[in-house]
């Protein structure tokens, strides 16, 4: 890919944002390299890799690779059998304490998900576990080793502190009986050996061994004779603890000589992974996608922004080349998007076959090119002695003689900076040989002739940057299909350029060129209400719809409040029938006593009989009344899955699918509290993707509230990340984000969690602890130790 085309279309400073997001150094100088690829294969990998990071970092939360230390001359020191110093030990134990997060946080958790294309890179890692936890025992910082690093070391350092205090006994022994003959009452050091400072008209009261004089003379830095052989002895002792020390290194160093290939593939896949997700996290930032990659040079972004300009004001364009035509002509006044609706098209190649994301909607289509040429901008170079027009054609003349079929040329203001006529000549005579070579290309001009070229050429189309005329602003919209005006005469009424001034303007035009300019008038204000009436007839569309889930929702709730009438009627009149029946069986009985000798007990038997049936008829009726509607549609068990909402409709209470179904249709279902075994057959399948615990249902359609803290924690527990990156942010950014993740995190009852802000000027740490300090539900915080991240990150413990 050629330089000058990455440097025009502003590649570079996509790269240095994605710098930005690497953790180590290595990392960051392989998002230095990058550069885009022509390799089909090598290209929707990379896609692959930076969409499965982007999943991850989505469903567990960023992961920091700061530990991530460059060993490798360090190996090649084992390698010729040399010991590692004390700084290199260490950055070999945060190598390995980083492979083991990585590791661990590589896993997956549910063995069920399907294997994405990181899973292989975080299998090879190979934590070293026993190994790294000897350095760490053994080395406690850059200065400092273990007094039980070996016994030899520690019992050298018991020794040295034996010696440190009788020393230290016989020099306050001295200085207690000689104070009249010291400088100061104090004990100092010089050359590494102990000494008190004596006025030099006393030296001959403390004998001893001079080290050393003030600059002035006036005092002596004497080494008393009572403690010489003490500091002798001492002496001896440092460099047997320097021995030690050296050979506590090297048995460190020789444990590790086993596991050279092993640490080199830790660094490699690790500075690969910090890479991968630094592309993860910018095309977070962008809010980006991937796109789908042909061979065929076709090109369909949809919703594109060009990640230079303010997210909160670029507006999104949508463009296609290649499928039906392979040349577009953009016109339109300046100012109007044109030149940046041109560079949002090459950049997109750029980074999408770079592996990167690109901001635009789902689903956009890139096509592989060779070679990606632009001639944007003025060029023109008073050293060479090239006008504007000098700079641009020898420009286009290098993109002539190296452009083919498997390239995207780009154009800006072709033929613009001579003579209208002839330059207009000229870029159509170069876009009609770029259109015989099958090159994608794409040109902005004002020149009426290459619109008439576009419309009367098959495979090269019109286009336009929309311009309101009313307002004198551009819209940022690519209209595909539609040739554009400069509008110039409108333009400079609209600025107070006198009408008389306009109208001698217009009879200078040609008659075909004024012919032209009304067709182009006509054709963009019949454009423009065919637009209104399209969005007039969308808004009554959603007023229908509307309309009609109010009706159907209102026959709903005449439907339930019927039913639940004929209900109440039919309970009502059982009670009355179950009243009289009690009443008449108690009234037959007595008189059953006083019929018995008459005959007529069977009349009466049968008649009760008669009321037992009535009754028998209701409670049937009723009962049916009160069977448990059937799904409005059966559920495929087979696109049932864990966590789908549901209604079951014996029960009338909503809940969470919380295992599949088994070969009878049988599932449970988590409902608030309730965990109950269910057929799926009697289930409802919810729009809502979250249910909020039990909702009962009233009789009028609606739910009753207060059920929704167990389905947070629930969802919140599944999906939250025991730590959170804000490195990259600003403290206005990293402070919403720390808030909303320290809820989540309390919600789903996580014990502590980890904050990752980086070193830096201190100013996101000072900003992370001040808002730490006010939240209530957090019982402490304290800066990482090492593994853990030093000062870079802070430890959260909640209460």
């Amino acid at each position: 890919m050629n330089q000058k085309a990455l440097r025009t279309l502003e590649y570079d400073k996509i790269i240095a944002q994605l710098v930005e997001y690497a953790s180590c150094e290595s990392g960051k100088e392989l998002c230095r390299k990058l550069i885009p690829s022509i390799d089909y294969d090598e290209i929707v990998t990379a896609q692959r890799e930076t969409t499965d990071a982007v999943t991850r970092v989505r469903q567990k939360g960023g992961i920091s690779f700061g530990g991530v230390k460059d060993i490798r001359a360090s190996l090649k020191r084992l390698e010729v059998g040399s010991s590692l110093g004390i700084v290199e030990l260490l950055s070999v134990s945060a190598l390995l304490t980083t492979a083991a997060r990585a590791k661990s946080y590589g896993r997956h958790e549910d063995s069920e998900l399907p294997e994405d294309s990181l899973e292989q890179l975080f299998s090879v890692l190979e934590p070293l576990t026993p190994v790294n936890t000897e350095i760490k025992r053994c080395i406690l910082s850059e200065e400092e080793v273990s007094d039980d690093a070996s016994p030899g070391l520690h019992h050298v350092r018991r020794s040295m502190k034996n010696i440190h205090d009788k020393i230290h006994t016989q020099l306050n022994s001295i200085l207690n009986s000689n104070r009249t003959y010291l400088q100061d009452a104090v004990i100092t050091m010089r050359d590494g050996r102990y000494c008190l400072p004596v006025k030099s008209e006393h030296k001959s009261n403390v004998p001893g061994m001079v080290h050393d004089q003030s600059a002035t003379g006036s005092t002596l830095f004497i080494e008393p004779m009572a403690i010489l052989k003490l500091n002798n002895d001492l002496r001896a002792l440092e460099i047997q603890e320097q021995k030690e020390i050296e050979m506590v290194l090297a048995d460190l160093s020789n444990q590790l000589v086993p596991y050279q290939d092993e640490l080199l593939a830790d660094f490699q896949v690790l500075t690969k992974l910090d890479f991968i997700f630094a592309k993860a996290a910018l095309s977070r930032h962008y809010q980006a996608s991937e796109p789908r990659f042909n061979k065929k040079g076709v090109i369909h972004i949809k919703d594109g922004r060009h990640p230079l300009l303010d997210p909160s004001k670029v507006v999104p364009i949508t463009v296609h080349l290649g499928r039906d035509f392979d040349l577009l002509v953009v016109t339109g006044p300046n100012t109007g998007g044109k030149t940046v609706s041109l560079k949002t098209v090459g950049l997109f190649t750029l980074i999408g076959q770079a592996g990167l994301h690109i901001p635009a909607f789902d689903g956009s289509e890139l096509s592989v090119f060779d070679e990606v040429f632009a001639d944007i901008g003025d060029e023109q170079s008073i050293e060479q002695s090239l006008s504007t027009f000098s700079a641009h054609m020898t420009n286009i003349v290098q993109i002539l003689g190296q452009a083919d079929s498997r390239s995207l040329c780009l154009f800006d203001e072709l033929g613009a900076g001579t003579d209208p006529t002839e330059g207009a000549a000229l870029a159509i005579a170069i876009l009609s040989f770029l259109h015989n070579m099958k090159c994608r290309t794409m040109a902005t001009t004002h020149y009426s002739e290459l619109k008439v070229f576009a419309l009367t050429t098959p495979g090269v189309e019109n286009a336009c940057c929309e311009f309101n005329v009313e307002t004198l602003q551009p819209t940022y919209r690519l209209l595909i299909g539609v040739p554009g005006k400069s509008n110039a005469f409108a333009i400079s009424s609209k600025l107070g350029l006198p009408d008389y001034i306009i109208e001698d303007a217009k009879t200078h035009l040609e008659a075909k060129d004024e012919t032209f300019e009304d067709l182009l008038t006509h054709l963009e204000q019949n454009r423009v209400t065919i637009e209104k009436e399209r969005i007039q007839i969308e808004s009554y569309k959603m007023e229908v719809e509307q309309l009609k889930a109010r009706l159907t929702q209102k026959e709903e709730r005449l439907d339930e409040r019927r039913d639940k009438m004929i209900h109440d009627a039919r309970e009502e009149a059982q009670r009355i029938l179950r009243d009289a029946k009690d009443t008449a069986d108690q009234t037959i009985r007595q008189i059953n006593k006083l019929a018995s000798e008459s005959g007529v007990g069977k009349e009466l038997e049968a008649e009760r009989a008669r009321i037992r049936g009535k009754l028998k008829e209701v409670d049937s009726s009723l009962s049916l009344k009160n069977q448990a509607k059937e799904p409005q549609k059966s559920i495929d068990p087979k696109k049932l899955k864990l966590g789908d909402g549901v209604r079951v409709l014996s029960m009338n209470l909503n809940g969470t699918v919380s295992s599949l179904p088994n070969p009878k249709g049988d599932l449970y279902v988590q409902m608030g509290i309730l965990r109950s075994l269910v057929n799926i057959s009697n289930l409802e399948l919810l729009n809502e993707q979250s249910v909020s615990g039990p909702t009962l249902g009233n009789g009028n359609g609606r739910k009753k509230a207060g059920s929704g803290s167990s389905s947070t924690r629930m969802s919140k527990s599944l999906s939250i990340s025991p730590e959170v990156n804000l490195i990259g942010m600003t403290t206005d950014e990293a402070i919403p984000e720390l808030d909303k993740y320290l809820d989540d995190a309390y919600l789903a009852h996580l014990p502590q969690v980890r904050v990752v802000h980086g070193r830096g000027t201190g100013a996101l740490k000072n900003a992370v602890h001040k808002h730490l300090k006010k939240l209530k539900y957090v019982k402490d915080f304290r800066l990482g130790v090492f593994g853990e991240g030093d000062s870079g990150v802070t430890i959260v413990t909640f209460k």
